[in-house]
């Protein structure tokens, strides 16, 4: 048998990856009447690279898709990418400035096309990391959102949603971000903690007539003085003992001298500041839902550029908001109503994309009307709808019922174009059909998938697409039934759809996954997918968020070519524990690299024993060995308790648990112990239960590392591993002589513990894993002098003597 010496993964992995790719091994096999495992993957941005979450979160993916494979069930795992509005443009713009121009410069038809451009040069680079890292999707299914077909599922979604109520257009208080130039809806905000101040402001009262001792000030407290010039009213809350008697009299507001009124809301805190507050209702969401209730005028004094508008007065007109807050402070210390300044710290609203701080302003915006879309999706709770860990189904419950109506409009020009034209003229003649409704407002619309050929307002004129485009949110949130051909009765979505596990990070819980809930239950009446596992989220090593932009993030790809795949996604595997973040240790990407050359030397052990079975079972009915021995009926009954284990500890999406048992049983009973008690037995079916054991580890470690195990197999077995059968359970129980043989393990381990710490056990082992991969170096070899790498060889032969000597004790 042609066992090379040596495990390289840096050759093995491309070779073996190329293999499966020619086989066509990660197609999906219809089988009529057999229900497939399907996973869509949580589509990356064009603009992304591989992160050190998409490696865990797609590792995951493919151990769960390659054991679906292996219980030979009909499997998909369809993989693509996302348009990413505003992130793909803001690179685009950042290349054209280079060339000292900006999108306005190209025009929109120009911008688009150098967009489109700019995605067919970079947008798959990071599907092909993703194959670095060993995913076993079917590439031939690969999706984007701005696909033909994708784009009319997602007209189609608009339309159904129009026409049946769901979406509508208002003036409403919205998140601006200035710098992208476009709204944003709540949950794509990112909260930061900042120190700012809190001003205490005296507004002067307006005196009544033969008014006795009456109070000569109001003092509001405010984190934003620049929003005072859009005042229109002081709130307080009516149960106040201090402020019952002002309740509707009248304020001045400083510097512009407009009368307010006082009023009193239960929305007010009476404990925040003064308890007394400014309203501004075109600049505070609060402040908007106040004003609505005591029908106040809205006076927006800060525009879409985050500068202030003419609404703010001459004095301030043209001014950014921090100039002006400063211009303002000013003002009122010189006219002595600065009561006085306090240092306060508040969470302030950044735009998720570009980081700049959010202006809340009233525009004009399309809207989805969320309450009857969340009903369903919440009742689902409660038809299977299942999550792990099972406390995120809470998190998604609660967003669920405080659910607020989504603002889906942006203004940027990469991305879904709303399905809506407006009539040049403006003329309403009040048309309805089947196809489209009409809007009769002073600007006429319709909203059709197509552009009409004629106009149904003024029959004259070309109708004009909004410049709007959809959040992306919108159209991925179509994302499992849109990919499969929806709205289509494609074979794919007959066949594929629902899926059933959904595996992704909780950052985007409901700006994807409850999204995704109520859009399939509302489009095709039926739920997306069962489970929705939720990956834990990668930390430096003190325990922050890893960033790419500060230095902290680490890059997978480093990680792979310097380790192997298969060590990087079980070494992340390892330490991603149930339900908890995980402060990285390269360590433990190190640790796998050192076990996987144990796999493979542990091969090339058993390939040059005597009477090794060539093919000691058939590949989908193993036949069970006879055990003869203590020793031998003991690793039987161990791998059964460990396959039992493992696959226990995957159904309850346990990874970590999975890793590490098969680690303890693969080095610490198989190669430790059994293979060691092994050279001394003389029963003829040693290679027999040796082989079959080792076969067993190969199948449960293959969906962690699919490379290392493939090319094992291929060469021991003559056989594809990747579709080889999965041990569900192994019937093998032998308890008295597995207690014999324990006692006598945890005996020895008592002469053992004394005489040599378990810590230096451990070093010795990780000594031995570096010079074995030192020797496995080809460009060690080649270098290094002759002398050097006998006295490595030699020193690798007495580590291997020693740890003998210490196990064997």
């Amino acid at each position: 048998m042609n066992f090379p010496k040596s495990y390289n993964p840096q050759e093995t992995e491309p070779e073996v990856y190329a293999r499966w790719l020619k086989e066509k091994a990660f197609a999906p096999q219809i089988k009529k009447g057999k229900k497939p495992f399907v996973i869509v993957i949580p589509p990356p941005n064009i603009t992304g690279s591989l992160h050190m979450g998409h490696a865990l979160n797609n590792t995951i993916q493919d151990v769960l898709i390659r054991i679906a494979r292996m219980k030979n069930i009909p499997t998909l795992w369809l993989p693509g990418t996302d348009h990413a509005g505003i992130a793909t443009q803001n690179v685009v713009e950042k290349e054209l400035l280079k060339e000292g121009k900006n999108r306005h410069d190209l025009g929109r038809e120009k911008f688009i096309k150098k967009v489109w451009e700019w995605k067919k040069q970079y947008g798959g680079i990071i599907l092909d990391q993703l194959k670095k890292l060993g995913c076993s999707c079917d590439w031939s299914r690969a999706r984007f959102t701005m696909d033909e077909n994708y784009a009319e599922a997602v007209k189609e979604a608009f339309v159904k949603y129009y026409e049946d109520g769901l979406i509508y257009r208002g003036w409403r208080i919205v998140n601006w971000c200035p710098r992208c130039g476009t709204s944003l809806s709540d949950i794509e905000l990112e909260y930061k903690e900042e120190l700012g101040h809190l001003w205490y402001i005296k507004y002067p009262l307006k005196q009544i007539a033969n008014g006795k001792s009456q109070m000569a000030n109001i003092t509001v407290a405010t984190t934003r003085p620049e929003t005072m010039l859009g005042d229109t009213a002081v709130a307080v809350n009516p149960s106040d003992p201090r402020y019952k008697k002002l309740i509707g009299r009248k304020a001045i507001l400083p510097i512009l001298n407009r009368e307010i009124p006082i009023i009193a809301d239960k929305a007010i805190d009476s404990s925040f500041g003064t308890g007394a507050v400014k309203v501004t209702p075109a600049h505070d969401a609060t402040d908007y839902e106040i004003g609505q209730r005591h029908n106040l005028p809205i006076i927006q004094v800060i525009g879409e550029d985050g500068k202030m508008t003419a609404e703010a007065g001459e004095n301030y007109e043209g001014l950014t908001v921090e100039e002006a807050r400063d211009h303002i402070v000013d003002d009122l210390t010189e006219l002595g109503l600065i009561e006085k300044i306090e240092e306060y710290s508040h969470e302030v609203s950044h735009c998720y994309r570009c980081g700049t701080v959010i202006e809340p302003l009233m525009s004009k915006q399309w809207f989805v009307a969320m309450k009857s879309l969340a009903l369903p999706a919440l009742a689902e709770i409660k038809k299977g709808l299942k999550f792990s860990p099972e406390r995120f189904e809470k998190v998604y419950a609660d967003w669920l019922k405080n659910i607020k109506d989504w603002c889906i409009s942006r203004q940027i020009w990469w991305g879904h174009q709303l399905p809506v034209f407006f009539c040049k003229k403006k003329t309403a003649i009040g048309i309805k059909n089947s196809k489209v409704k009409i809007k009769n407002e002073a600007e006429e619309f319709i909203v059709a998938k197509e552009k009409p050929k004629k106009c149904p307002f003024c029959k004259t004129c070309q109708m004009v697409q909004s410049e709007d485009v959809l959040d992306t949110w919108f159209s991925s949130a179509l994302w499992p039934f849109a990919t499969m051909g929806w709205p289509k009765e494609t074979k794919d979505f007959k066949h594929f759809y629902p899926t059933t596990t959904l595996v992704t990070a909780r950052d985007i819980m409901h700006l994807w996954v409850s999204r995704m809930v109520m859009a399939g239950l509302y489009f095709t009446k039926k739920r997306p997918f069962d489970n929705v596992v939720i990956n834990a989220t990668i930390l430096t090593k003190d325990g922050k968020r890893m960033s790419k932009s500060l230095g902290t993030g680490i890059d997978p790809l480093e990680l792979i070519q310097k380790y192997g795949a298969d060590a990087t996604r079980f070494g992340l595997i390892a330490q991603a524990a149930k339900g908890q973040d995980v402060r990285f240790q390269e360590e433990q990407i190190r640790a796998a690299r050192n076990f996987a050359n144990k796999i493979w030397n542990i091969a090339r052990f058993l390939t040059l024993r005597p009477n090794l079975p060539k093919s000691p079972n058939s590949l989908n009915t193993p036949t069970l060995p006879t055990p003869l021995t203590p020793y031998q009926k003991w690793i039987l009954a161990k791998l059964a308790k460990t396959t039992s284990a493992i696959n226990r500890a995957l159904k309850e999406y346990d990874f970590s648990e999975y890793a590490k048992t098969i680690y303890h049983f693969s080095w610490d009973q198989f190669a430790s112990i059994y293979l060691e008690e092994s050279k001394k037995e003389t029963a003829k079916n040693t290679s027999e239960i040796l082989t079959f054991v080792y076969q067993q580890i190969l199948k449960l470690l293959h969906p962690l590392m699919p490379h290392l195990t493939e090319k094992i197999y291929g060469l021991m077995f003559q056989n594809a591993l990747i579709t080889a059968d999965w041990p569900e359970k192994i019937n093998y129980a032998f308890p008295k002589e597995e207690k014999e043989v324990d006692k006598k393990l945890d005996q020895l381990q008592k002469e053992r513990s004394k005489a040599v710490p378990q810590k230096e056990i451990d070093a010795l082992k990780n000594y031995i894993a570096a010079l074995e991969t030192r020797l496995a170096d080809k460009k060690f070899l080649a270098k290094a002098p002759r002398e050097i790498v006998e006295m490595q060889k030699q020193k690798l032969a007495e580590a291997n003597k020693k740890l003998s000597q210490i196990v064997n004790a």
